[in-house]
């Protein structure tokens, strides 16, 4: 408008009728990149996950619902507290998701389940996608926060992935805080695989979907952050699946299946089956799909996950892409699940919030 005002008013000495197009142009070129900023998503922001699973209104108790909510938002806020400083997105996502695997309401850290033989396995891991590195543990027992030990294996080995006795070498090495595996186990999980054994032994008292916790069958905990800088990252870390068997790893520790970050495309972190998303390579697919099939993210985390669905999987994902915009998608009754910017907070539970 003010352009074409200008022409229709030029008046100024020597001003040819093209210079005022050529203004036009530019203006319109300006106020067009302005409207496009305005509409980016803010930036920093974080996305966290809890795990995903049949999680329905009414399988939880009022007090755990409102402490696993409580425990979403002090993990949202940790992170970002990361981030409003002006800290790295891959040290906003350890924050975040050490706060959930030190909560006994997530499969991670203290909560998570246990194998068939009563005890404890745990797997994490980080990738910091502004130069593709990573860090993984699987199988370690005795590490209190295995996130960590994935960052020490990312910063301070030539290694992406380490596992059972070795990570744990390795942690006390970098003088991480070890526990006793009992630290891991409470109530509520040892009730659980007392159930499965007796599911798994014919004993009718058991619970009859064999191998799972029906409310926290894929607790899984992840952070995905974006910092000022536009670096991303994504982190994960889980117990496994309940009652696993023969040293079982799933898809967490496995950089391109369940964790993955790439400044140029997006950072993902998921839960779920991971025998399926290894398979699918879910993590580093959409990645792909956004890179060499031009998708958005909303379209490459949908296409990923129809995949996983059509094989017989289930679970979910979080990401945020190189603009910004989070996604949390999945396939389940429920996921929990929220994210935080300058403008907003959000956080979740069932699929209709």
């Amino acid at each position: 408008m003010i352009g074409c005002i200008y022409i229709k008013n030029h008046n100024l000495v020597g001003m040819k009728h093209f210079h005022c197009i050529k203004i036009l142009i530019v203006l319109m070129v300006l106020l067009s990149v302005v409207d496009a900023n305005a509409q980016k998503p803010p930036v920093p922001a974080i996305v966290i996950h809890g795990g995903a699973g049949v999680i329905e209104r009414g399988k939880l108790t009022p007090e755990v619902e409102n402490e696993i909510r409580v425990t979403l938002q002090r993990a949202l806020d940790t992170g970002y507290a990361v981030l409003e400083v002006g800290g790295s997105a891959t040290d906003a996502v350890i924050a975040a998701i050490q706060v959930l695997e030190d909560s006994p309401r997530f499969n991670a850290g203290k909560g998570a389940v246990m194998n068939l033989a009563g005890t404890h396995e745990l797997d994490a891991s980080i990738m910091n996608g502004a130069d593709l590195n990573a860090g993984a543990v699987a199988g370690v027992t005795t590490i209190k926060n295995p996130i960590l030990a994935a960052q020490k294996v990312m910063t301070e080995s030539p290694h992406v992935l380490l596992t059972g006795n070795g990570a744990e070498q390795f942690a006390r090495e970098q003088k991480l805080s070890m526990v006793e595996n009992t630290y891991f186990t409470t109530d509520a999980v040892y009730d659980s695989w007392e159930r499965y054994v007796k599911s798994k032994s014919g004993d009718p008292r058991g619970d009859n979907t064999p191998g799972v916790d029906k409310v926290s069958k894929y607790g899984t905990v992840g952070a995905v952050a974006i910092d000022a800088s536009g670096n991303i990252a994504a982190g994960t870390s889980t117990g496994g699946m309940m009652g696993k068997e023969y040293n079982r790893i799933g898809d967490s520790p496995i950089i391109g299946a369940g964790t993955y970050a790439d400044n140029s495309t997006c950072g993902i972190s998921c839960t779920g089956h991971g025998e399926y998303f290894i398979r699918v390579g879910v993590a580093k697919e959409i990645s792909d799909q956004m890179a060499f099939g031009n998708k958005a993210l909303p379209d490459a985390t949908q296409y990923t996950l129809d995949r996983i669905a059509q094989l017989g999987g289930s679970g979910g994902l979080i990401a945020i892409d190189k603009e910004g915009n989070i996604r949390m998608d999945f396939n389940t009754k429920g996921m929990y699940r929220g994210y935080k910017h300058v403008k907003e907070t959000k956080i979740a539970i069932y699929a209709d919030e």
